[in-house]
């Protein structure tokens, strides 16, 4: 059976772009066989459209983005004591904002370790544990 996923990818920045594109691998990799497919669309959020536009996120991209079934999100906040994003507050207007308007409520985070998969943990027992974190 076949599923369509429509996922929204904000790749941010800094490091975002170069995480997104391995996580992006990964799901790929890991629904190959599976019938899952994503409908990707990408939005351009972070500092550098703070830089450019002035905005963070809008209504119009909260909506585009609230049509999804999933978020990919990558690092935002751009470069460190970048003197023009000083008042910028990219986390308020772009990170609390995608959690309080989407109700956004945990980060969570399964961690299950596979038969046949090395590790530091893989021996001399079993890991099945899940890290929960605020939204």
């Amino acid at each position: 059976m076949s599923r369509v996923v429509k996922l929204a990818v904000i790749p941010g920045d800094g490091i975002g772009p170069e995480v997104i594109a391995e996580a992006e691998k990964a799901l790929d990799a890991v629904t190959a066989a599976s019938g899952v497919r994503f409908d990707r669309t990408r939005f351009s959020l972070g500092a550098a459209r703070y830089l450019s536009t002035g905005d963070t996120l809008t209504d119009d991209d909260l909506a585009a983005i609230a049509a999804h079934d999933a978020i990919l999100l990558g690092a935002v906040g751009g470069q460190p004591g970048d003197p023009r994003l000083k008042d910028a507050n990219i986390e308020r207007g772009l990170l609390l904002k995608l959690r309080f308007e989407l109700d956004h409520y945990v980060n969570l985070r399964p961690s299950k370790l596979y038969p046949g998969a090395p590790g530091p943990l893989a021996d001399p027992g079993e890991v099945d544990f899940v890290v929960v974190r605020e939204g």
